[in-house]
């Protein structure tokens, strides 16, 4: 992710963790000292904002390491002001799998908690409240670190997407439907919950809005995406590819990609070099090239040179994954390491639409 700092390896994952995250230290601060607390009492306060991103990282690392039994890599786990991300290469098909993965977070936050509870003394509703209004200090600190592990596991057992809860009944669901069935199904509660967390937002807390508007977009992206996954099931590379695509010699002038994107329709070009692909070169990189270098800098100077090349036989929804995942617009296509066609992203979709339309015609004809 863009503008966060390297911090770590563990497990071989890489832990970044985003600039952003400053500010919130700086807000503590603030708020802290305009609260009249002293250098101790903000000093705490830091200390614990901290030890809960410790926390997240740990829940974070539960999903990983399931999914590494499963055989799936994760990329790396990124600590934001508002929790953290891990990037996994892919999410697991199984349900069981699935169910596992997405359970294994929760699972870390419970069990911090129920050790914290070994070591503290749970007060009375009344002396709680008490506690709890102190502040951050080293009487209630193990006190507010159970608590909010509790919290942090209750909340993500919430059954919406992206919530861990919301993959858990996913999950289960799928142990019984079609995974896209299952996914809608899972997708429409968790949008039930988020107008829910709307509604209370305007009366509670307005930051119930924020998240409630957070789950219903993030509920539908979900649906949609497994939804065209669904539509590409059992297709592949070679059966959307493209055999005629342009391409354009990275030896060659930028004037020479001016010409060939004037002369036609293409925007995406394959660079070739003794008649292997070597990058790609888009419409806007051109204009930016042209605009920064001239038009007599060379090609393979300004291509994209971070090229992912398909197989032939490869499953297209994984195809699709890849171009979802790494923002690709063209993507040559190999059979026996021989350049065979490409792959972009608008005939992708192209497809997509022509199956999601012959699929509603076959369900209509049914109906009727």
């Amino acid at each position: 992710m863009k503008g966060s700092i390297k911090i770590g390896k563990v497990a071989g994952i890489g832990i970044y963790i985003h600039w952003t995250f400053t500010l919130l230290i700086a807000f503590i601060i603030f708020s802290n000292y305009r609260a009249g607390q002293n250098f101790e009492q903000i000093l705490w306060s830091i200390i614990f904002v901290l030890s809960i991103f410790v926390t997240v990282l740990l829940h974070e690392l539960g999903h990983a390491l399931a999914a590494k039994r499963y055989h799936i890599n994760t990329k790396d786990i990124t600590l934001l002001p508002i929790g953290g991300l891990a990037r996994l290469e892919s999410l697991p098909e199984k349900p069981k799998e699935e169910l596992v993965v997405a359970i294994a977070g929760p699972a870390v936050n419970l069990v911090l908690a129920l050790i914290t509870a070994l070591f503290i003394t749970i007060p009375e509703a009344e002396d709680l409240t008490i506690q709890l209004s102190s502040g951050i200090n080293s009487g209630n600190f193990f006190l507010n670190f159970f608590i909010v592990n509790v919290w942090l596991a209750l909340f993500n057992l919430i059954p919406a997407f992206p919530m861990d809860g919301g993959r858990m009944l996913r999950a289960l669901l799928a142990m019984k439907f079609e995974r896209y069935i299952a996914t809608n199904i899972a997708a429409r509660i968790g949008q039930i919950f988020a107008i829910v967390f709307v509604f209370l937002g305007v009366f509670i807390n307005p930051f119930l809005v924020f998240i409630g508007l957070f789950v219903f977009l993030a509920a539908k992206a979900e649906s949609e995406y497994t939804q065209t996954k669904s539509l590409l099931h059992g297709y592949k590379v070679k059966d959307v590819m493209m055999k005629q695509y342009n391409s354009i010699d990275a030896g060659q002038p930028i004037k020479t990609a001016v010409k060939a994107l004037l002369d036609g329709q293409s925007k995406n070009f394959l660079v070739t070099e003794n008649s292997h692909s070597v990058g790609t070169l888009s419409r806007d990189e051109i204009i930016r090239a042209l605009a920064e270098q001239g038009e007599n800098e060379l090609i393979y100077k300004v291509m994209n040179k971070d090229l992912i090349i398909l197989d032939a036989d490869a499953p297209l929804e994984n195809a699709y994954q890849q171009v979802q995942e790494n923002k690709s617009t063209l993507m040559p296509v190999v059979e026996n390491n021989r350049l065979i066609g490409a792959i972009d992203t608008e005939n992708i979709l192209e497809f997509i639409m022509a199956n999601d339309a012959q699929a509603k015609s076959a369900y209509n004809g049914q109906k009727f």
